[in-house]
């Protein structure tokens, strides 16, 4: 222990806070190691330097430590705050961080005369009703379909919905009350949407009460058509209820999180209950681990704890988190609760009903990492065999692969797809709009690309690849090797994989900078395999973006290429109608009320679209 570091321990407060451990990186600059929080900033800080029995992995960081940092705050819950904030931004080394993935999916009731049942994604507007978040996009379009089934409600866009002139497909095969042309009225359509939201609250009995109620009084008032109706959306939903094989009388809305330590590995499934029915699970690996020996309990507790932290921190909060592990909850759950503007109880090591929902989710994560690691088995062998294949400098662990996509040189991306620890890595894909170019010219689209890649990789903005793969031949591999000479990165090996004329897989062409002859694998090779994986991965990832792309450049081109349509007029139809879209699914009637389009010209609109 230094005299700064013992200077530091004497002077510190016994008051709550968050101290950083910092060391010095291979080039000598001071680089954070650590993050945590502390109840008491004194007894917690000095616990490293005075207590012994430390497991391998703090003993690693204590030996590294040069200074430690200290932030006081005014309670621990707000110390929670402050460490996931600093966690999350600054990824310190012995820190266990989860990917912030805050895409989660809501099923959303728009807030319309007639509301939209509709999938979303991103930061909810107080007008509408929002249900979720659902671990997948699957599980919303699931309920959607359910709600389509049992209530009718209307899935349209509203510039769709505002010029229908007759029923749509759905409302013949019994999916849509057809509200868009007046076949149901407001407040009858307003019933089923309240009706909706509460079996979506988990109210099912609230709800089959209240439609039985309705029937009842429409058989009253001789409404036989409208009760029949009724009776048969009442069929629908106890069809519904008792295929709900898994349920949950006790809460409505709970997330049960099981953290796992198995063959190396750490894993965190979340089950989600919302309205007392299972929608699914996730499970979510740290991406950043500074070591690979096993943890300690109190380490996995603490994991966990900072998992919690950092999944909800900013997040919707359900009303009651359950976790397999016993720590001390009041800060946490203080935090998420203010956060909230409501409870939020956090339950560990449960007991009945919820210790069968934590044995689910356990499961859920033990099977999640015996198929992470067979992918990563499969991974390690196919670059193992390339290494040898290739002679790639051993220890070769990331492979960076590019590809271009174009339609006759319109709307040119570039794809950039990462392979490292013995997988894909999705998360760190990138894709290039391509600004130089626009006539097809690869070769120019290619050198693009890899130049503003360079870039970032020359100013450590993004992790330093050991290969580049790229999609094409001696032209393409030539344009890489003299952007990566130009950015000074002659550590990354580089070749480029062709497929030839017939663009047949297992007759890929393995071409170097700096060599006369091909390299052809058998096409049961497994590097080979590595190889093909890739370039379909940044194929898949590169058109995916360029037809994107394509269909944003042609919306309003559609509209151009029609004789007698000029500026005002292009522009009243896409206020009118919201998109080109819109304009397609009106009829010559609609199209015709728009100021300056007469009987003529709104029927060859409507041609020219359909």
């Amino acid at each position: 222990m230094t005299d700064a570091i013992d200077d530091t321990l004497k002077s510190l407060p016994q008051r709550p806070g968050v101290y950083r451990m910092i060391g010095a990186n291979a080039a000598g600059e001071e680089s954070l190691l650590y993050v945590g929080k502390a109840k008491n900033l004194k007894s917690r800080v000095s616990s490293y330097f005075v207590k012994s029995g430390h497991s391998a992995r703090i003993q690693m960081m204590i030996a590294q430590i040069r200074r430690i940092e200290t932030t006081v705050t005014r309670s621990e819950a707000e110390a929670l705050l402050l460490e996931n904030n600093l966690i999350k931004t600054l990824e310190p080394k012995y820190n266990v961080v989860f990917r912030d993935d805050k895409s989660y999916p809501y099923l959303c009731i728009s807030g319309d005369p007639f509301p939209q049942l509709r999938f979303f994604r991103g930061k909810p507007d107080k007008k509408h009703q929002y249900f979720g978040p659902f671990p997948s996009a699957w599980a919303v379009r699931e309920g959607i379909n359910t709600l389509q089934k049992v209530f009718q409600l209307r899935t349209c866009e509203n510039t769709v919905f505002a010029h229908r002139s007759r029923p749509c497909m759905l409302a013949q095969i019994g999916r849509c009350t057809a509200s868009c042309v007046g076949q149901i009225s407001e407040a009858d359509y307003a019933a089923d949407v309240k009706s909706a939201a509460m079996f979506l609250r988990g109210q099912q009995d609230e709800v089959t009460h209240e439609l039985n109620a309705q029937m009842e009084a429409a058989a009253g008032e001789l409404a036989f058509e409208k009760a029949a109706r009724i009776r048969d959306k009442i069929a629908r939903l106890n069809r519904l209820v008792s295929k709900q094989f898994v349920s949950s009388v006790a809460d409505r809305d709970v997330d049960v999180l099981a953290l796992v330590q198995t063959g190396g590995m750490i894993a965190v499934n979340i089950v989600v209950i919302r309205g007392g029915q299972h929608v699914g699970d996730r499970t979510h690996f740290p991406v950043k681990n500074a070591s690979s020996e096993p943890m300690t309990d109190k380490e996995l507790t603490g994991v966990l704890e900072s998992f919690i932290a950092q999944h909800y921190i900013g997040r919707e909060v359900p009303g009651m988190i359950v976790s397999t592990l016993e720590f001390d909850v009041e800060a946490l759950a203080e935090a998420l609760s203010t956060q909230a503007n409501s409870k939020v109880s956090v339950l560990c090591n449960p007991i009945g009903e919820k210790r069968v929902w934590l044995q689910m989710a356990e499961e859920n994560a033990r099977l999640a990492i015996a198929a992470k690691q067979r992918q990563s088995d499969t991974g390690n062998e196919r670059l193992q065999a390339l290494i040898v294949a290739l002679d790639l400098p051993e220890g070769t662990q990331r492979l960076e692969c590019f590809d271009i996509s174009h339609t006759m040189g319109e709307a040119t991306v570039a794809s950039c797809v990462v392979f490292d620890q013995n997988a894909m890595q999705t998360g760190q894909y990138r894709r290039f709009n391509i600004q130089t170019v626009s006539d097809g010219d690869d070769y120019g689209a290619m050198k693009e690309a890899l130049t503003r890649r360079a870039a970032r990789i020359a100013k450590e903005e993004v992790p330093h690849p050991d290969v580049w793969v790229i999609d094409g031949g001696k032209g393409q591999v030539g344009i890489a090797a003299q952007v990566l000479a130009e950015a000074g990165l002659h550590d990354i090996v580089l070749f480029g994989s062709a497929k030839g004329v017939e663009r047949k897989k297992g007759m890929e062409q393995i071409v170097f900078p700096d060599r006369e002859d091909t390299v052809r694998l058998p096409a049961d090779h497994p590097g080979l395999h590595l190889i093909q994986q890739m370039q379909d991965e940044a194929h898949r990832f590169a058109i995916q973006g360029h037809r994107a792309k394509r269909a944003k450049a042609r919306e309003g081109s559609a509209l151009d290429d029609i004789e007698g349509i000029g500026p005002r007029k292009r522009a009243a139809l896409l206020k009118q109608f919201g998109s080109v879209r819109g304009i397609a699914s009106a009829s010559v009637e609609d199209i015709k009320r728009v100021p300056g389009i007469s009987s003529e010209l709104a029927e060859r609109i409507y041609g020219v679209l359909h």
